[in-house]
């Protein structure tokens, strides 16, 4: 809870005459004064708090705190609203006071429908029907109203069942394996998405209909690495949004998902022009007036802007500066940003933060933010994550003269590769190279080979499912800094002024 909700709490509790909720308040403050919850304590601390009644207590205080919450964001969470007025609604209609209770759920349809919630809308036509059999004002015409309207909920909550099935099902394979892979991986997931794709017309879909869809093909287009129609998507969800600002704002978690993707997609085509102006448009989310923004919306802009801030100094080379703040919101907020990222989203911060340090030369650091990946517990998570961890650590540990680690790191990142079926030509040409380098080469042949090796894998980067490797690192100028004995952020941000000439 924040001040605001604590203190809302405490106040509305505090007029309370019940003996319970008095002792409620009690360890509501004994508890908000401690770091680490210790019943003992609170026990000896306060003699009028019994064992005994120490369980039932503490559940009496969540309901009574949940209760408060509810209260306290009733104005906010607009869900909320409408259920209280299908709650009134109902009571009225106990008490046959049918007149007063369609006019509640008349307030209730109108929000419901202003903010797509299809499912509470069902739930008012129920009640709706209930009234029409206890009276006879309505007449048939009404009937048939109510018969049609449940028939085009139903159709349309049909179809947002079946993108959003789809959609969280192609999401738990990315999650896994990442990007595809190969051929199999393409025709397996081809497959299976357009077989399950239900029959629609686009033209007739309602917004939220096409709100769903429009985010399936973005994720099924990022799956298979077709970035150019993930933007075409991105771009047509972005326009969708943007026809009403009653869209956003009945919808805003899905219009920062929608930004940020677009975000992800321009990026990925190096569209650095359109990326700056939909980043600026990203970060003004949180300043829209009409806009609630709540605890996870707060969270998922940090976020975002986190990971888009770094990536622009991916696109520019200015991997110093990108350092500079990244060490500069070392502090509180990116702590408190990385405790409450889901696993995959704080694998992708950490992979990308090391991948800053390596293009500013501090290879210990990068070293360090991979082991946070290299050494997770679970690793049946963003395989190609953990793949291509293990693949820049080796890198690390060439550029730091670590030769007696190397043959180690190697044997052990072959066995790994080869369990996880994503040893392809990527992965074979560079642990082949680093196998066969030692101190006593000389600089023309380190030269040749770091040239050789530039030559086997700069074909991969048009190749359909090879080019995956270059979106996890950009081994090429890697290799051009070696051959021309510059640094990694100048040749990056030799190939950033050309490209946007």
């Amino acid at each position: 809870m924040n001040k605001n909700e604590k203190r809302y709490f405490k106040v509305t509790t505090s007029f309370s005459e019940d003996a319970d909720d008095k002792k409620v308040l009690l360890l509501f403050d004994e508890i908000n004064k401690q770091d680490d919850f210790d019943e003992d304590k609170i026990l000896k601390k306060n003699p009028s708090l019994k064992v005994s009644q120490l369980s039932n207590l503490k559940a009496y205080l969540q309901d009574r705190i949940l209760q408060s919450l509810r209260q306290f964001h009733l104005p906010k969470i607009m869900d909320i609203q409408i259920r209280e007025q299908i709650d009134y609604a109902q009571l009225l209609f106990e008490r046959r006071l049918y007149d007063q209770g369609k006019a509640c759920l008349k307030k209730a349809k109108k929000m419901a429908k202003l903010y797509n919630n299809l499912e509470l809308q069902l739930e008012i036509i129920k009640l709706e029907k209930g009234v029409l059999t206890q009276t006879t004002e309505d007449g048939l015409s009404r009937v048939d109203d109510i018969i049609t309207e449940v028939r085009n909920i139903n159709s349309q909550i049909n179809n947002l069942n079946e993108f959003s099935n789809l959609f969280i099902k192609l999401n738990s394979f990315y999650t896994r394996i990442g990007y595809i892979r190969d051929e199999a991986d393409y025709i397996k997931a081809k497959d299976f998405f357009y077989s399950s794709l239900p029959d629609f017309e686009e033209e007739k879909l309602s917004l939220i209909e096409k709100i769903y869809l429009y985010r399936l093909y973005v994720g099924y287009y990022f799956f298979v690495q077709d970035f150019e129609n993930g933007y075409q998507y991105s771009k047509k969800l972005e326009a969708l949004f943007e026809t009403s600002a009653s869209l956003i704002e009945t919808n805003t978690e899905d219009y920062i998902k929608a930004l940020n993707n677009l975000l992800i997609s321009q990026y990925k085509l190096f569209r650095y022009y359109e990326f700056e102006e939909t980043n600026v448009k990203l970060q003004n989310v949180s300043s829209l007036e009409y806009l609630q923004m709540n605890e996870s919306m707060r969270i998922r802009l940090l976020k975002y802007y986190y990971t888009n801030k770094i990536n622009h100094y991916f696109m520019t080379g200015d991997f110093d500066k990108g350092i500079e703040f990244i060490m500069h919101n070392k502090g509180e907020e990116i702590n408190q940003l990385m405790s409450k990222l889901d696993r995959h989203s704080s694998m992708v911060v950490n992979y990308k933060v090391a991948c800053l340090y390596f293009g500013a030369g501090n290879f210990n650091q990068s070293i360090r933010w991979l082991n946070k990946i290299i050494n997770a517990p679970s690793i049946d998570f963003r395989e190609d994550l953990h793949c291509f961890a293990r693949i820049l650590n080796l890198v690390c540990h060439y550029e730091l003269g670590n030769f007696d680690v190397i043959k180690y790191y190697i044997i052990s990142t072959y066995r790994f590769l080869w369990k996880k079926d994503d040893l392809h030509f990527f992965q074979k040409y560079i642990l082949g190279f680093l196998k066969t380098l030692n101190t006593n080469l000389n600089t023309k042949d380190l030269i040749d080979r770091f040239q050789k090796l530039k030559t086997q894998l700069v074909p991969l980067v048009n190749s359909a499912f090879e080019k995956r490797a270059f979106i996890y690192f950009d081994i090429i100028s890697w290799l051009e800094s070696k051959i021309e004995k510059r640094s990694v952020q100048e040749i990056i941000q030799d190939k950033f002024r050309e490209k946007i000439k």
